[in-house]
């Protein structure tokens, strides 16, 4: 399994140890999901600007957000680790700005709130939505096992 972080903001200064701590958050959700050793995945911490931006070309909202997932295929990564290459699940991309603010007005730190964002958008690469509120409370479900096994 492979992570691939990197911080393409200068807002917020960003530490080895948090680029770590994210690095970690998303294999622990690829592996409480099984996803296997052939995946890999991109995370990148960006701005308000850059996420608003995404947000408006690919989905038609002229607002920052906190994370996005962009997926690379529609299979399931078991079916693509059979066939003995990589398997590319996609990118999460997270505005750290976001992240600040929101630990803030939930009364949590940073590194939570940040993980917390990782996960998520990892368990939207894996197929996890909330858009129903049956798959809301299952991928809520989800979220709080991975954070749970994880010290933050």
């Amino acid at each position: 399994m492979n992570v691939v972080v990197s911080n393409l903001q200068d807002t917020i200064p960003v530490t080895d140890e948090l680029l770590s701590l994210v690095q970690k958050a998303a294999e622990s959700a690829l592996t409480a999901e099984g996803a296997g050793t052939r995946v890999e995945l991109g995370v990148a911490l960006v701005d308000d600007d850059y996420i608003h931006d995404l947000n408006l070309r690919f989905r038609g909202r002229d607002r920052p957000t906190d994370v996005l997932a962009f997926p690379m295929r529609e299979e399931e990564p078991a079916q693509a680790g059979e066939e003995g290459g990589v398997f590319l699940l996609g990118d999460v991309v997270i505005s750290l700005p976001a992240a600040v603010r929101q630990a803030a007005e939930y009364g949590h730190g940073v590194n939570r709130e940040l993980v917390r964002l990782v996960v998520h958008g990892t368990l939207h690469l894996l197929g996890y939505d909330h858009e129903q509120r049956e798959d809301s409370a299952r991928m809520r479900e989800r979220e709080e096992a991975v954070l749970g096994g994880l010290e933050v």
